[in-house]
């Protein structure tokens, strides 16, 4: 509740529209049974016809009044809730966009997506019921309890019996939806987890012809959802027709003792009606505010999950008074540096690895899969940080930068090819926002994709689909690296990004790429030898430990894992 108390009083204004409308539509919704009353015991009663009128007139005046206030309650109401719902959506996505990989890994990106819509989205559904009858029902409820005890003292005890009974039935389903609530939405985070692997992965499903595992996989978190949630709902469900049932119960005794009184001659017929109107206005209010109050379990598992994701702290901490510009650019160096995931810190990823790159060289890692390649260029941006050493650029700790500006140092081009929806140019604008055109073009001829940019019908306004798919896959990594391009970086990090050229390509890029990093330092991650053996220097790593380092020759004679991985892609000649 705490959650969604705090961003409802960013909208104080609104806050307090709301409650304006709510206070006059009661005043209005409960003058109505009293005019009635006044019409009936008065004007019926004496037969003062002109006193009708003016009752009958004032009655009109009234509902007008009231279905006035009513919109207006309805339109405030969803104005709050709107703009309470985008802070919280907007806050969450500020702070998602500020998490390392680690928080990523915790908390899951399929749990992330489920909590910034499902879980906003039932929040809101909540915030949408309390803000029109929230502080409507409890307001109108006192109000008839005054009201019915001033008409008649003996006919409330119906009410007052009743009241107990609503208490007990509210808290008990409120007990039992907390933790059906709490599986539903597990449940729901696990379907978003296999649909959203499935369609990231549907051409190896179908590569493979597992549709029909898939769908079992599938059917079978589906049915649990649809397990958790009917009994749910018809917990919820149930709740109703008792709350009728036990409403009807007490109208027919506030009748029947109501005709009986009036039969004696000690209650006015205009009173018996106003007095059922009370009753029905303080009951239903009870029932609508029941209804808030059953919602609120989910809700509150919703804005539990919702508030954990703004409670989580980034591991990557950044300084308040971090470094903005350093004297040199470019120069890069590990100092003993060892990197282990969270919780497995007895089993590092990297160990004591240490080297330097200056600008002007390029600088290549190679190993077999799972040596530590990738990870340890991912510490130069800080994705993740080092357990122990030090990573200096400038010769400034990578951790005592401002983020932001240590990132603009660095054009990083990914292992995968991420591209986003979007035009060509959006997605090379990522590199540099205020690129021009003069700047597409060149970034394009450097990476070697003005060819396939000029045949496309739009060129640089040719769209992509989602995550590229209508590109190949060298065309994406081309397009990738002339993103990096554009913002013309001092360190360049290739993440295994030539690995989807042809040789011929791949080549040219790189002869291409040497011209234009004649001041820079570049860094390359690869598998194949002929992508690095013109490297300054080669890194060789074997399970997270350096084994080798030197030039492709001093490594053919030198480092025997280099060799069985050249021998294995190179003829006897070229080894020779």
């Amino acid at each position: 509740m705490r959650l969604m108390w705090e961003y409802t009083m960013r909208q104080k204004k609104l806050l307090f529209f709301n409650f304006i409308c709510v206070f006059g539509f009661i005043l209005i919704e409960l003058g109505l049974p009293t005019l009635l009353a006044k019409m009936i015991d008065v004007g019926v009663r004496n037969k003062d016809w002109e006193y009708v009128k003016v009752m009958g007139l004032w009655m009109v005046v009234i509902t007008a009044i009231g279905l006035t206030l009513h919109i207006l309650l309805t339109y405030v109401g969803a104005r709050l809730n709107t703009a309470i719902i985008i802070d919280i959506r907007d806050d969450m996505f500020e702070k998602m966009q500020g998490f390392s990989h680690q928080e990523y890994e915790k908390l899951g990106v399929s749990s992330l997506i489920t909590r910034t819509t499902n879980d906003a989205y039932q929040v809101m559904m909540f915030l949408g019921m309390l803000l029109k009858t929230g502080f409507l029902t409890p307001m109108m409820f006192t109000a008839s309890l005054y009201l019915i005890m001033r008409e008649s003292v003996s006919l409330s005890k119906f009410v007052f019996m009743a009241i107990p009974l609503l208490l007990i039935g509210v808290i008990v389903l409120a007990r039992l939806s907390e933790p059906l609530s709490k599986l539903q939405q597990k449940n729901l985070d696990k379907l978003n987890m296999i649909l959203r692997e499935n369609l990231s992965g549907l051409r190896v499903v179908r590569a493979f012809v597992n549709e029909d595992f898939q769908e079992k996989r599938f059917k079978k978190v589906n049915e649990n959802y649809a397990s958790s949630s009917t009994r749910l709902f018809s917990l919820v469900a149930a709740a109703q027709p008792a709350f009728y049932f036990l409403f009807n119960i007490i109208m027919v005794l506030v009748i029947w003792f109501g005709s009986k009184q009036i039969e004696l001659g000690t209650l006015e017929v205009g009173k018996l009606l106003s007095f059922i109107e009370y009753v029905f206005h303080a009951l239903f209010s009870f029932m609508l505010f029941a209804s808030v109050f059953m919602m609120y379990p989910r809700a509150a598992v919703s804005a539990q999950r919702i508030q954990e994701v703004l409670d989580t702290s980034s591991s990557i901490v950044e300084p308040e008074e971090g470094v903005i510009e350093t004297s040199t650019h470019g120069v890069l160096e590990f100092k003993n540096v060892t990197f282990a995931y969270p919780g497995a810190t007895e089993s590092p990823v990297i160990r004591d690895v240490s080297f330097t790159a200056n600008p002007g060289e390029t600088v290549a890692f190679i190993g077999s899969t799972g040596s530590g390649k990738s990870t340890l260029i991912q510490l130069i941006p800080r994705f993740y940080d080092t357990t122990k050493g030090e990573v200096l650029i400038d010769g400034v700790n990578v951790k005592d930068y401002k983020l932001a500006d240590l990132r603009a140092k660095i054009g990083y081009i990914p292992q995968k090819a991420l591209l986003f929806t979007g035009t060509i140019r959006d997605n090379l604008r990522f590199g540099k926002l205020d690129a021009t055109e003069e700047d597409f073009l060149y970034a394009a001829e450097v990476a070697q994709a003005t060819e396939f940019i000029s045949q496309k019908e739009h060129g640089f306004d040719e769209m992509l689909s989602e995550g590229g798919s209508n590109f190949s896959g060298g065309q994406k990594q081309r397009l990738a690296i002339a993103r990096a391009i554009i913002r013309r970086p001092d360190i360049y990090v290739f993440d295994d990004s030539f690995s989807a050229l042809d040789y011929k390509t791949d080549a040219t890029l790189r002869q291409r790429l040497k011209k234009e990093t004649t001041d820079a330092t570049v860094l390359i991650v690869a598998q194949r030898i002929s992508t690095i053996m013109h490297a300054d220097k080669i890194i060789v790593l074997n399970e997270g430990d350096v084994v080798g380092s030197g030039t492709h020759q001093e490594l053919l004679k030198n480092c025997g894992i280099y060799y069985d991985i050249a021998a294995s892609q190179l003829s006897k000649e070229e080894l020779a």
